[in-house]
């Protein structure tokens, strides 16, 4: 029963991995119609509800400041970095600077004494981490130092809100909470928006199909799966499958942005794969040290009677009575004669 509710936590923490390498690219074309504080209040706030009437018999345990703090900052402050950096920069950028998401968990759980990682796991996450550099090489037109840096703070936030994530859900709905901190994400993004001012009607239908796409496919599935995957692993085995989301980002980049992808890309992909292997494999249970066996253990031992109390000459008892007044012991001696 433990080693399927493994696989289908893993098989969640695919799901929600290949899922989040679409919001880069289709975060990019709604930002040519919202700006990156109103994208991410419509983002939440239209996919919030909707765990919430799946979850409502949970929403009321999951309302807690803790909770709604970590949404606010783990949902709304993040993803509003990250539209501005994904604005400023290119999308090959900024699916590889998100891969490193996934190295920033491992080494935030190992500094907090909240997880630790094998020697084999820390390869995969630099095997993973080297492919995501290998994919995103090619770069792309319209990258940025400050539209990275922005990205690269997005990612850190992210990454020390899965480590936060893994002991506030102890004891709560995945799908409840994760609602509740959608619902904090879209408030904690109304004071940009406000500052953004009312934005105009889209030029095209593009941006709103694109926006449609990313409620359900980039926020509303992903998120959901992951939360619960989440609630049945470590924070770095879940972090290691946030590395899918840069590969499936920069193959969605080079098919709607011209982002170059070849057979480097095509070789950065499988390193990446690699390295999740290794990283999310199961740890090697250590042998059992082997029983040092005494000289005398397996030897069949006889006994001999202790001198009892009884006067040394007992041979004014009867026979019958002299096994009664002494008693065995173990031992490799043969035993000693009256």
């Amino acid at each position: 029963m433990q080693l399927v509710r493994r696989h289908s936590a893993l098989f969640a923490l695919v799901a929600a991995g290949l899922l989040w390498g679409l919001t880069v690219p289709l975060s990019k074309l709604a930002l040519d119609w919202l700006p990156g504080g109103w994208l991410t209040v419509v983002r939440f706030a239209a996919a919030a509800p909707l765990l919430a009437l799946v979850s409502r018999r949970d929403l009321r345990r999951a309302f807690t400041p803790k909770i709604l703090f970590a949404g606010a900052v783990g949902y709304g402050a993040v993803v509003m970095l990250q539209n501005a950096g994904i604005h400023a920069t290119s999308v090959s950028h900024a699916a590889l600077i998100i891969g490193a998401v996934p190295a920033l968990v491992a080494l935030i759980s190992a500094a907090t004494g909240k997880g630790s990682a094998g020697k084999l796991a820390w390869f995969g996450f630099a095997l993973a981490l080297a492919g995501v550099g290998i994919v995103a090489g090619g770069g792309g037109g319209g990258a940025t130092l400050g539209g990275d840096g922005l990205m690269l703070a997005s990612s850190a936030l992210s990454a020390t809100f899965v480590v936060v994530q893994s002991q506030l859900l102890k004891g709560q709905n995945p799908i409840a909470m994760t609602a509740v901190q959608m619902f904090a994400g879209a408030l904690a993004g109304i004071p940009n928006a406000i500052v953004e001012g009312v934005p105009a009607a889209p030029a095209t239908l593009a941006p709103v199909a694109a926006l449609l796409a990313l409620i359900v496919a980039g926020t509303l599935l992903p998120f959901a799966l992951f939360a619960w995957g989440q609630s049945k692993v470590k924070p770095q085995l879940a972090g290691a499958f946030l590395n899918l989301e840069p590969l499936v980002g920069a193959a969605a980049g080079a098919l709607a942005f011209g982002d170059p992808f070849g057979p480097v890309q095509l070789l950065g992909g499988l390193v990446i794969l690699s390295g999740i292997a290794l990283s999310t494999a199961p740890p090697r249970k250590r042998p059992e040290p082997a029983r040092v066996v005494s000289r005398h253990e397996g030897r069949t031992h006889r006994t001999r009677p202790v001198r009892s109390s009884a006067p040394r000459d007992a041979s004014h008892l009867p026979h019958q009575e002299w096994p009664r007044r002494a008693s065995y012991v173990s031992s490799s001696t043969p035993p000693h004669s009256h």
